[in-house]
């Protein structure tokens, strides 16, 4: 008795298999992990909390430990520049904290007004890369309360220091 291994065709021949194309799926997983290290890495990032220097360390998400946009008015005779870096201090509600930038803030930038410094706390200097000093009205009308209190805490401070 003979085998026929001649190939079938018709109704009961089984389905040819397909082979898996192994290299596409390894490079779509690819691109689904970078794109999900990438979008959870701008999710942290965008994240930057607006805190008042008296609320480091004490409101949550003012740790010092995080980038931070920190607000409050520039004092009176503590800016200095040593060519590369500008060191001064902001203070708020009798809160006082040292920063560090990088560069020349530029702009309207002066001592006694309010500014916004967005950077990270290390051995208690606050190590500025942007420095924000004029502000839109969008911020304006969300912080009225904040800006007005800013403004305030400004007068009086550099009024005490110049009388």
């Amino acid at each position: 008795m003979s085998m026929d291994l001649s190939p079938r065709t018709g109704p009961d021949a089984p389905a040819p298999r397909r082979r898996r194309n192994w290299p596409a799926i390894l490079v779509l997983g690819l691109v689904v992990v970078a794109g999900v290290v990438i979008v959870s890495k701008f999710l942290t990032s965008a994240v930057d909390y607006y805190c008042n220097v008296d609320e480091v360390g004490a409101r949550d998400g003012c740790d010092a430990d995080r980038r931070i946009r920190l607000q409050g008015t520039v004092d009176e005779g503590s800016v200095t520049h040593d060519g590369s870096a500008t060191e001064f201090t902001i203070s708020f509600n009798g809160a006082t904290m040292p920063v560090h930038y990088d560069g020349e803030p530029g702009g309207i930038f002066k001592e006694c007004i309010p500014v916004v410094v967005l950077g990270e706390i290390r051995d208690g200097v606050l190590q500025g890369d942007e420095i924000e000093v004029k502000h839109s009205d969008e911020y304006v009308a969300e912080n009225d309360e904040n800006l007005a209190a800013a403004d305030a805490q400004a007068e009086s401070e550099c009024a005490s220091v110049s009388t």
